[in-house]
């Protein structure tokens, strides 16, 4: 009896580690085609901050030397690690949501995702895109897997490591961190909504690995590039925002000439676009010192427009919130990528024949089909899919833990819409790496209905 018990417990380990490793590899499929992880005209910007200790504008060094660490082996081990946090993510998810113990319906559902969504591209990708996602499960998960029965609970250090995924994901980017603390003051505030009749969330554990992460950005911020602070910038994508909008016009024709202003000596020459205001060359920008040199009068700017144009103000965040919620078209970088080609050949010189003989140098792949047959239909009726199974929850039987789940995902894509639509501006990528979820949790839904749920 003993002996057959060993052996079954080696044969449920075996197979989960096969299981285990055909996730990842299904993950790492387009890079793997690409003949090398997928790079984003960003990329660069984070390995400057790390290997070179300058502030970048909107770039994380923390994730920068994580990057750097990936280097000697082409960045492969930075691509594989992502791809292991999401399909142990998405395996947690599963056990916790009743769906424990079935490593080929775990692999089913992550193959799934990952053909119907843009989670492969964002897994594969040398970005903290992924991050996103992964931290909004791992805050569902010490939010409200605790209320499940308790052969399905998690282990303390699952526990410990999906508080360590927040703390990464936080001062990864920005906006991740304002996601987090996002979430986590709407699920308290929601909390006492009876109506709303979902579990209680605990809260506790997960906002201090928030404040782990705050924390964390700080500290990596000094030790890296010398500036005890976050990541620098961002109320620059603000103003990019609010030019984009036309308030920074109708301030500067209000009040230029005004010699306190510098920006008037270039009211001519701005942009209307936020991306040429930030990233073009030899912008008024730049002229005005960017991000650092620029910030005073930058920030004195939008305390005024939002006095003196509080309406405006008004509408453009709601209308820039609305636009960013319905834009999740994935995005991968062909024709842009010439900021990170600079950035390996100044710093990774010995990377840039294999970085240059990928296929995303070859004008390779076309998402637009993908979009248009695929991931956008998907992803809006995974969106529907949820709000469905909220409203006839009683009907399908969901459990606590599914209907927070349904909950958390739709409560994240409108806080995220809300915080780049409004401190950013609307674009596809910002929001297409969080509609990923959507499908997977629908997948959830789909195995709870076909087969009764087997205990792990």
């Amino acid at each position: 009896m003993a002996d057959s018990l060993i052996a079954g417990g080696a044969a449920r380990r075996a197979t989960w580690l096969l299981a285990g490793a055909a996730m990842v590899l299904v993950l790492l499929a387009p890079a793997i085609w690409n003949g090398f992880p997928i790079i984003f005209p960003d990329t660069g910007g984070y390995l400057i901050a790390a290997m070179t200790g300058t502030p970048m504008l909107g770039r994380s060094a923390l994730y920068g030397l994580f990057l750097s660490a990936g280097i000697p082996f082409a960045f492969w081990p930075c691509v594989i690690l992502q791809c292991a946090l999401v399909a142990w993510l998405f395996v947690v998810t599963l056990r916790v949501n009743g769906l424990g113990g079935r490593p080929w319906l775990a692999l089913a559902i992550v193959a799934l995702t990952t053909v119907t969504t843009s989670l492969p591209w964002f897994a594969g990708q040398l970005m903290p895109d992924i991050l996103f996602a992964a931290a909004v499960l791992a805050l569902y998960l010490l939010a409200f897997a605790q209320n499940h029965p308790a052969d399905d609970r998690l282990a303390r250090w699952e526990r410990y490591a999906l508080a360590a995924v927040i703390a990464v994901a936080v001062p990864s980017h920005m906006a991740a961190a304002a996601l987090c603390v996002a979430v986590i003051a709407a699920l308290w505030l929601l909390s006492f909504i009876k109506q709303l009749s979902l579990p209680t969330p605990r809260l506790s554990f997960a906002a201090a690995a928030v404040i782990a992460g705050i924390a964390l950005s700080l500290v990596s911020n000094l030790a890296l590039i010398g500036k005890f602070g976050f990541t620098p910038g961002g109320s620059s994508f603000l103003f990019g925002r609010l030019l984009e909008d036309g308030i920074i016009e109708q301030y500067l024709e209000d009040k230029c000439p005004d010699p306190s202003l510098r920006i008037c000596a270039y009211q001519d020459e701005i942009p209307e676009l936020a991306d040429d205001w930030l990233w073009g060359e030899g912008t008024a920008f730049y002229k005005l010192g960017s991000w650092d040199g620029f910030a005073e009068e930058q920030g004195r700017i939008i305390r005024d427009t939002l006095w003196l144009y509080p309406l405006e103000h008004l509408t453009t965040a709601i209308v820039a919130t609305l636009g960013q919620l319905i834009s999740f078209e994935t995005e991968v970088s062909i024709h842009d990528n010439e900021p990170t080609f600079r950035t390996f050949a100044d710093l990774v010189p010995d990377l840039v024949p294999a970085l240059m003989s990928a296929r995303q140098q070859h004008g390779q792949p076309d998402v637009v089909p993908l979009n248009k047959y695929l991931y956008v239909p998907v992803g809006a009726l995974a969106i529907g899919g949820l709000v469905v199974a909220l409203i006839f929850r009683r009907r399908l039987a969901l459990t606590p833990e599914t209907a927070a789940l349904c909950f958390t995902i739709l409560l994240v894509l409108v806080a995220n819409a809300a915080i780049c639509g409004i401190f950013s501006h609307p674009v596809d990528r910002y929001q297409s790496r969080l509609v990923l979820l959507a499908p997977f949790v629908v997948a959830i839904l789909a195995a709870q209905r076909w087969r009764p749920p087997v205990k792990a």
